[in-house]
């Protein structure tokens, strides 16, 4: 079945219409570049299943940040936190640990250049 798939899309081809080219511009590029400079990358430490609507809506109540936060999946167990102020990201940053369902939730800062595949996690805050 895989096989076939795979088959299926090599013998996919576009259209006039879907070959057109979308410029993206850089002010475009700037403009969404500088709206995860107030961001926040976090991974919950699990590798069992959860409900993902459930930890967005649990850590929004805990934050105190109901809409001043857009959660965004950005890969596998991966979600980005954008903040409307500096401010109340580094006030979640360094008020951890934060966890949902007994599992820890890894944070760090994004940085410029950041992607899905080369985020690295190499601490998690924890009470002892």
């Amino acid at each position: 079945m895989a096989n076939d798939v795979i088959n299926s899309l090599e013998n996919m081809k576009l259209t006039i219409e879907e070959e057109e080219v979308i410029e993206i511009s850089d002010e475009g590029r700037k403009d969404e570049i500088e709206s995860c400079t107030q961001s926040l990358i976090g991974k919950f430490l699990t590798c069992k299943p959860f409900n993902k609507r459930a930890a967005i809506t649990t850590l929004k109540k805990a934050w105190g940040l109901d809409e001043k936060v857009q959660f965004v999946e950005v890969g596998s167990n991966l979600l980005q936190f954008k903040f409307q102020k500096e401010f109340d990201m580094e006030r979640i940053l360094r008020s951890g640990p934060w966890t949902f369902d007994n599992q820890a939730l890894m944070l760090i800062r994004w940085k410029k250049g950041m992607t899905a595949r080369n985020v690295k996690f190499d601490s998690v805050s924890l009470w002892v």
